[in-house]
Parts: C-alpha cells; structure tokens; sequence
C-alpha cells in the first residue's frame, strides 16, 4: 500500500499518514496529520469506524526521547460538547504529571488531542515498550499511569462518559516535506 502511495500525488494539506495496529491484533489505526487553517488538525480512525478530527492541545515528554516500541492510545469522551471542559480535563493530567516525584522510566511523551465536535479527547502516548506501560498501570494500582495523589482528580473528572486505552505499534509511516518529497517507513 506504502509503495503505492508514495507513487501518487501527495496532497499538499497531508503532512504525514501513520498505520498502527493493536498489538492485540483486534484493531487498526490510521492517524493523519493535516496543515489547517491555523494549525495542524489529526483524523483518526479506528478499524470500521467514523474517521473524528482533532486539534493538538497540549503535549510533552522527556528530553532523551528514545524509539517508542509501543504507542498508547487514551479515548475519552464527554457527556456532551464542551471544549473548556476538555481543556481542563487535558489540564488535570497535566497537574498529576507534574506532580509524579517517580515517573515511570518508561513513558516518552504524550500528545493530547481534543475533537472538533467537544466531545472526545485522544491522548497518542509514546511508551518504551508495551511492558513499561503494564507496569507503570500496575505499580499504581488504580489504573493510571502514576501514582500521585492527583490522580484521582482525574479520575474523578465531571462529565467523563468513558474512556479507554488501547496499545499499538507503528506498522508503517509516511510523511510530506515539500519540496524534496516524502519518505516512508515500515
């Protein structure tokens, strides 16, 4: 498909197109980039669903960014549309980063993206490796990724309908850089 793709005209919005798949084997994810208006935009789609765009909000990570083995994906979804509830939302997790005196040694950084329609927010975290993620789960006992008493305000966040994670692993990659082209990896 790569192959292919990179014979075609590459459409000047598209900054770059990433293929995923769960490393339970149940689910594929596209993640594209796209230059917007103001800023970037993201569209992702998972396996036979309705492709949602997202702006970037917020991201972070570590100065020594390693490889990641293994990219996380954090689904949360509102009771309604409100995009001030999904920055601060964003925001209580940041507070419990900053709070962590331990962070995990496995975690490389993470992405927070909110939906254009207020509803869901898409956290892309980028882990060492799938086992990093388990263990920083389980060194907190509560499903959370530290283990910083503010964890439990997000947690605890109003409005949250649901929310999930899912692992991935990067299968394949490609990306514009006007003019000298695009290069592809997988």
């Amino acid at each position: 498909m790569f192959a292919r793709l990179e014979r075609l005209p590459w459409p000047p919005e598209i900054i770059s197109f990433n293929v995923l798949a769960s490393t339970d084997g149940d689910a594929v994810l596209t993640y594209t980039q796209c230059a917007g208006e103001a800023d970037s935009r993201f569209v992702a789609e998972v396996t036979d669903a309705e492709p949602i765009e997202y702006r970037l909000y917020r991201g972070g990570g570590r100065a020594d960014r390693p490889v990641p083995g293994c990219i996380v994906v954090v689904s949360i979804e509102l009771d309604g549309p409100d995009t001030q509830r999904q920055r601060r939302w964003v925001d209580t997790v940041f507070d419990a980063m900053a709070a962590e005196t331990d962070p995990h040694p496995g975690g490389i950084s993470a992405h927070f993206h909110l939906s254009t329609d207020g509803v869901r927010i898409l956290n892309y975290a980028e882990w060492t490796d799938e086992d990093s993620h388990r263990d920083a789960l389980a060194r907190s006992g509560r499903g959370t990724v530290g283990i910083a008493p503010e964890w439990r305000a997000v947690q605890e966040f109003p409005g949250v309908k649901s929310g999930g994670f899912k692992r991935y692993r990067l299968l394949c990659s490609a990306a514009g850089s006007p003019p000298m082209g695009r290069t592809a990896h997988g």
